[in-house]
C-alpha cells in the first residue's frame, strides 16, 4: 500500500457526498441567485436613489420628539396588555391542544386533529393572521390580542404535545396502575415531568409575543405599532423615531425579564 492511500491531514467531509458534487451544488446556487437578480429587475439607479431618501429621512428624525409621550405611553401600555392577555389565552387554549396532539395519550384519529390543527395554524404569520382578524373584527386592540392568543395556543400547544411525547413511560405505567383515570394519569405522572419546562415556553412566548405586539399594530391590530404606522403616514418622522426608541425599551424590558424569570426557574 503506497503512501498516498494514508492522507496525512484532515479534511472536512462534503457536505452533498462528493467534492465535485459539492461544486455543481455550490455552482448551481450562485446562478440561481444571479438568475434571481435579473429577474427581480432589481435597479440600480434606484436603489442607490432610495438610499439618499433614507439619508433625509434619517436627517428628519433627529431629534426625536417626546411632546405627545401621552399617546406614547397609551400605545405601549396597550401593546403589554395585548401580549400578557394573549400570553394567558394561550395557554388555556395549549392545554386541551397539547394532550389531544401527544402521540402517547390521544387516540388516533384525536391526534390526527390536533396535529393538522397546529400544522395550518404554524403556516401562517402573525402578520397574515392579524390581516385576516383586523378584517373580521375592524382596526383596534381586539384583533390585535386574538392574533397572538391564537398564534400562542398553536405554539405552546406544539412544545407541549412534544414535551407529553418525550416523557418516561414508567411514572406514567405505574399511576394507571393504581386504577387511576385520565386526568389523575396527567396531573400525576405528566405535569411533574413538563412542569418546568413549559414554564420555560410560556416565559419565551411571553417575551415573543411583547415583540410581536408591536408588529402586528402596523396592519391595524392595535398597540403602539399601529400609532408608529400613523405617523409614518403623516411624515411625522421625528415622532417616529421617538415610537422606535420607546419599542426598543420595550422588547429590552420584556427581554431582561424573560432572563430573571429564567435564571430564578434554574
Amino acid at each position: 500500500m503506497t503512501a498516498a492511500a494514508y492522507p496525512n491531514t484532515w479534511r472536512p467531509p462534503a457536505f452533498f457526498g462528493s467534492r465535485r458534487r459539492q461544486r455543481l451544488v455550490i455552482t448551481g446556487f450562485v446562478l440561481y441567485f444571479v438568475w434571481s437578480i435579473f429577474d427581480l429587475n432589481v435597479d440600480v439607479e434606484r436603489v442607490l436613489a432610495g438610499l439618499s431618501r433614507a439619508l433625509d429621512i434619517f436627517a428628519r428624525m433627529v431629534p426625536p420628539d417626546f411632546a405627545r409621550w401621552e399617546l406614547l405611553l397609551t400605545g405601549m401600555a396597550e401593546s403589554l396588555q395585548m401580549a400578557l392577555a394573549a400570553t394567558l389565552a394561550g395557554v388555556l387554549l395549549s392545554v386541551p391542544l397539547g394532550l389531544a396532539a401527544a402521540r402517547n395519550l390521544a387516540p388516533r384519529p384525536l391526534y390526527l386533529a390536533a396535529r393538522g390543527f397546529i400544522v395550518l395554524g404554524r403556516t401562517l404569520h402573525e402578520i397574515i393572521i392579524a390581516i385576516f382578524f383586523v378584517k373580521l373584527f375592524g382596526f383596534g386592540p381586539v384583533a390585535g390580542l386574538l392574533t397572538l392568543a391564537f398564534a400562542s395556543g398553536i405554539f405552546l400547544g406544539k412544545m407541549l404535545a412534544e414535551d407529553i411525547e418525550n416523557t418516561r413511560l414508567g411514572p406514567v405505567e405505574a399511576v394507571r396502575a393504581t386504577g387511576a383515570g385520565f386526568g389523575q394519569t396527567v396531573v400525576y405522572s405528566i405535569v411533574p415531568q413538563v412542569l418546568a419546562r413549559t414554564v420555560g415556553v410560556i416565559i419565551y412566548r411571553l417575551d415573543a409575543n411583547v415583540r410581536h405586539s408591536t408588529v402586528i399594530g402596523i396592519v391595524g391590530a392595535g398597540g403602539i405599532g399601529q400609532t408608529l404606522s400613523a405617523s409614518f403616514s403623516r411624515y411625522d418622522y421625528d415622532f417616529s423615531l421617538a415610537i422606535l426608541l420607546c419599542i426598543i425599551a420595550l422588547v429590552a424590558l420584556g427581554e431582561w425579564f424573560s432572563d430573571w424569570v429564567r435564571r430564578k426557574l434554574r
